[in-house]
């Protein structure tokens, strides 16, 4: 690993170090090792954020989610410690947050998302106090199990906001989380509502799981407020006001109390992407790229996966294992000048955690039809895929994703030893991941 210098040129310079960045860095590497990469991340720590749930639910502490950027960065990779300032594709340039500018012959635009904490008003400054909590905030996550697990009874809110989020399905698992605590707990329980206010017309947006959840909220008695849309929190008084909508597009205001709120913040591309040219003029202002090939539109040399790009899927590091195969065989056949002929498919995985003790593994496509790694109904919550939540992905994720290991299936052919160990056939032929 080496150090930057001004007036850099790359062969591949990749715009951010995450999930997304060091996976494809790795996979590149491992494709051909004489490739010069680098990584464009000021970061010294990488967190493993599928764990934050967990975190908030105390299962983990947030330092088992952390590891240093440093021990992260592929052999043979640069690591330049600094932010992207701007973006000029028709120069083939990046403009670092520090002044430099670094050229290249293909970009991977990887830099995650925004949390748009201020579009919900007092929410920001309210994190942390009056029960008022999320873990999408690294740094509230201990308040979250410690609101949960000293919750007295009362009204729990749990929102999802208008916009696109990271894992779609996070804040109904904290929920259930917390509902199990609340069930257990003397007296709680029975003086407890728990509440899930989405923004959205539904509980999910893969219909054939959506029904799976409408049927664990009517055993869990959880009332279900569609088309409300957080828009303030009155820490002090402990009132969530929410903008409802109707059918027909019709607006109300409407304050709900509460004793706890875990509140999702409005999430979309950071500004520097909205801003830059790279940016599709749809709400969000993410990375314009083609949906099969995850290359730009209008910059052929320019590529993009995660949270940060168009792709019509589901925003999850599950994702990324199936973009990220594709995108490096993509942008291996534009440095050769062949054809890309690799098409991702919109898979993508959410475990969504419907108790402590069970798991429906959600795995879906672009045509919202599931899609499982594994040789069973997908539809149904289960033990093993709690054991696959809590210690199998964690253990993929940092010993084989960030390698760059395997190319040949989603992310279950790794943990085979487990998945023999519960009794689960696999299928090792999955394409794209």
């Amino acid at each position: 690993m080496s150090s930057s210098s001004p007036a850099q040129h790359h062969q591949i310079l990749i715009v951010g170090g995450g999930a997304a960045g060091i996976t494809v860095a790795s996979q590149l590497l491992l494709a051909r090792s004489g490739l010069d990469v680098a990584i464009l991340e000021p970061s010294s720590d990488h967190y493993y954020q599928p764990g934050w749930t967990l975190v908030g639910g105390g299962v983990m502490t947030k330092e088992q989610t952390r590891r240093d950027e440093a021990d992260l960065i592929p052999a043979g990779c640069t690591w330049i410690r600094a932010a992207a300032a701007s973006f000029e594709p028709e120069a083939n340039r990046v403009i670092t947050s520090t002044g430099e500018a670094i050229s290249y012959d293909t970009l991977v635009v990887a830099t995650g998302l925004q949390l748009r904490w201020e579009r919900v008003k007092g929410l920001e400054k309210a994190l942390g106090r009056h029960g008022v909590t999320s873990n999408y905030s690294k740094e509230h996550l201990p308040y979250t199990w410690e609101t949960i697990r000293g919750f007295k009874g009362g009204t729990a809110i749990f929102t999802f906001p208008e916009t696109p989020i990271k894992c779609a399905g996070a804040p109904q698992k904290i929920m259930y989380m917390a509902d199990d605590i609340f069930k257990a707990t003397s007296g709680v329980g029975v003086n407890t509502q728990v509440i899930f206010a989405t923004a959205g017309p539904g509980l999910f947006g893969v219909p054939v799981y959506a029904r799976v959840l409408k049927k664990v909220v009517e055993q869990r008695g959880i009332q279900v407020l569609l088309r409300h849309n957080l828009r303030e929190i009155r820490a002090e008084e402990q009132v969530a006001v929410f903008e409802v909508s109707d059918a027909e597009g019709n607006t109300s205001c409407k304050e709900i109390p509460f004793s706890m709120i875990h509140a999702v913040p409005p999430m979309s591309a950071p500004e520097l992407i909205a801003q830059s040219p790279l940016a599709t003029s749809a709400p969000g202002g993410w990375v314009e790229v083609d949906k099969y090939s995850t290359q730009h539109v209008r910059y052929p040399n320019v590529f993009s996966l995660g949270d940060v790009s168009s792709l019509p899927t589901s925003k999850t590091a599950g994702a990324v294992r199936g973009e990220a195969p594709v995108l490096v065989a993509n942008l291996l056949a534009q440095l050769d000048g062949k054809p890309l002929q690799a098409r991702y498919d919109g898979y993508s995985v959410c475990p969504l955690i419907t108790g402590y003790d069970r798991v429906v593994m959600a795995e879906f496509d672009y045509d919202l039809q599931p899609v499982s790694s594994f040789q069973i109904d997908p539809t149904r919550e289960r033990w093993s895929m709690w054991l696959m939540k809590t210690r199998g992905l964690p253990w993929i994720y940092w010993n084989r994703m960030l390698k760059g290991q395997p190319h040949e299936s989603r992310y279950l052919k790794p943990f085979k030893p487990l998945a023999k160990a519960l009794g689960l056939a696999y299928k090792g032929e999955a394409v794209a991941g």
